[in-house]
């Protein structure tokens, strides 16, 4: 049977939800933002889950990468991108988390690029240099057009 999970991602704590390709809840649960929580909550479905969706929220290197070193498939949900229907009567971190999972069961589960851990450091300070006004007044830096498709699955 084939898993997809989703991950409403909260400063203090997290929704997990776990479900089959029909849309049946096979596990759902709120938990603390512990690793070793997830990582064990987790562990009964690994070998079926198709991939895990995570809400890109402002705190998510943790748990992403906690998970891809455990060898897990994790994409990173682009919450500008994926715009959940507007006329939803409600909804909360238990059908956020579903819905990430569905969006992931049916392919069209826009995602943003996770880059190497290496690699945050020197963007991250590149960003911060140009913030700080290392470029000229009214210079804007010349930004490389590169073609991320080779990334993406």
């Amino acid at each position: 049977m084939t898993l997809y999970c989703g991950i409403d991602l909260h400063s203090t704590n997290n929704y997990l939800g776990i479900y089959d390709q029909d849309d049946q809840v096979v596990f759902s649960k709120r938990l603390p933002n512990e690793l070793g929580v997830v990582l064990q909550s987790l562990e009964p479905y690994k070998a079926e889950l198709a991939g895990i969706a995570v809400e890109s929220t402002y705190n998510w290197y943790w748990l992403v990468d906690g998970l891809m070193d455990q060898g897990y498939r994790v994409l990173l949900a682009n919450p500008a991108a994926n715009v959940q229907y507007s006329g939803l009567k409600y909804t909360d971190d238990r059908y956020d988390s579903r819905w990430l999972a569905r969006m992931l069961g049916l392919g069209i589960l826009k995602t943003g690029y996770i880059y190497p851990k290496e690699e945050r450091p020197v963007r991250g300070s590149t960003a911060q240099a140009n913030e700080a006004g290392s470029a000229p007044h009214g210079a804007h830096p010349q930004r490389a057009e590169h073609d991320n498709s080779k990334y993406r699955e």
